[in-house]
């Protein structure tokens, strides 16, 4: 009888494990696929995660960035150097993914991998999971699987709020002609945007609808976007994958067990991040159940809250500026990403030195100034 069963050993369930076996409580990682997994991802962290730790994520991390690139249908460019304590990281999701759940299993979190839940039963004081291999018992569980996993739904969140996005990647190996320089792309796909994060040894390549609209050809769009960096994407291996986008409040904790990362639908509807916000839930996870392991029956509802509180509340501001600026996003181009401080306010974000919040009020008035004018000033 393990103290917690997590299921998903992404940054959401490795960060839960981490935490919950540095507090000593007994702790079951299982992970469907084999570690180390590739995982599509355009794989843009934050080092704002490094307060939550205390190792050195140096050896997953594969290169920093601080500079962005933003173009307009390939033209109208504009560089802007990141002016924060620590450049954006590039990682490698099956490296960044495996090295946190290393760490965990060095606080004495237990992994097993190749093991797919099929199905899970609450037996009076415990959750019983069936696998594919032996079956498991937990007092509490985590549901971190993504965007695509059963475990909400054989939990009872059947009707859970959450907008749906979808993005297509590869990862490109090649010489890279600037490592230390992100692009984002704007004008060639509606609803989004197109995006290459150089790696150390090439580049993470992909492109991405986060507000629904009429279908588009996302593989002709982003494989045009490729030769401009010598890359012909239709050439390369691509993943196609849904996004959990956050979608307003929701429950996330049910008898004996919480919601996650994507699970969770705790992706920023504006920009996608998501490794972030997921490694932020699988914290305050761990910290609630070893709360509720430790006799505070109210420690799940209080997971909830806090989300809410501390994601969700800002992630409303996120919702409302996405909301304007992909419906107007030339407008967006001009009046947004082609100001000086907007890239300065972006990285703060990022790095969580400001909130939504401080900045999306007077964003959408400037937004709004430029579609109706007079409005604004």
């Amino acid at each position: 009888m393990f103290d917690c069963i997590v299921v998903g050993a992404g940054p959401a369930g490795g960060t839960a494990a981490y935490h919950l076996a540095k507090r000593g409580r007994s702790v079951l990682v299982l992970e469907k696929a084999s570690l180390p997994r590739y995982k599509p991802c355009g794989g843009g962290v934050s080092p704002a995660v490094a307060q939550w730790f205390d190792f050195d994520f140096s050896p997953a991390i594969s290169l920093k960035v601080n500079t962005i690139r933003y173009t307009w249908d390939m033209g109208d460019p504009v560089e802007a150097e990141l002016k924060v304590a620590d450049p954006i990281w590039m990682v490698r999701r099956d490296v960044f993914d495996h090295f946190l759940i290393q760490q965990a299993q060095k606080q004495g979190a237990e992994l097993r991998q190749e093991t797919e839940v099929q199905g899970i039963e609450f037996k009076r004081d415990h959750w019983q999971v069936k696998t594919n291999q032996d079956p498991v018992a937990g007092r509490y569980l985590i549901a971190a699987d993504g965007a695509k996993g059963n475990m909400a739904k054989w939990l009872g969140f059947k009707d859970r709020k959450r907008r749906m996005g979808g993005a297509l990647e590869a990862e490109a190996i090649t010489s890279i002609q600037n490592g230390h320089m992100a692009h984002f792309e704007f004008g060639m796909v509606k609803n989004g945007y197109i995006w290459n994060f150089p790696k150390a040894d090439g580049y993470s390549i992909g492109i991405g609808t986060f507000r629904g609209g009429e279908p588009q050809n996302l593989r002709e769009i982003v494989s045009q976007y490729s030769t401009l960096f010598g890359v012909d994407f239709k050439a390369i291996q691509q993943y196609g994958h849904p996004l959990c986008l956050w979608d307003g409040n929701q429950t996330l904790h049910t008898q004996n067990a919480v919601l996650a990362g994507e699970a969770a639908c705790v992706v920023d509807p504006f920009t996608a991040e998501g490794i972030r916000p997921s490694m932020f839930s699988g914290l305050k996870a761990a910290e609630q159940i070893d709360r509720a392991l430790g006799g505070d029956i109210d420690a799940l509802e209080h997971y909830t809250q806090i989300i809410q509180a501390e994601w969700g509340s800002d992630m409303l501001w996120a919702q409302r500026l996405a909301g304007v600026f992909y419906r107007v996003p030339k407008v967006g181009y001009r009046l947004g990403v082609k100001r000086p401080s907007a890239t300065q306010k972006f990285g703060k974000i990022l790095s969580g030195e400001l909130r939504y919040g401080d900045i999306a009020g007077s964003a959408i008035k400037k937004l709004s100034g430029g579609l109706m004018p007079g409005f604004g000033k």
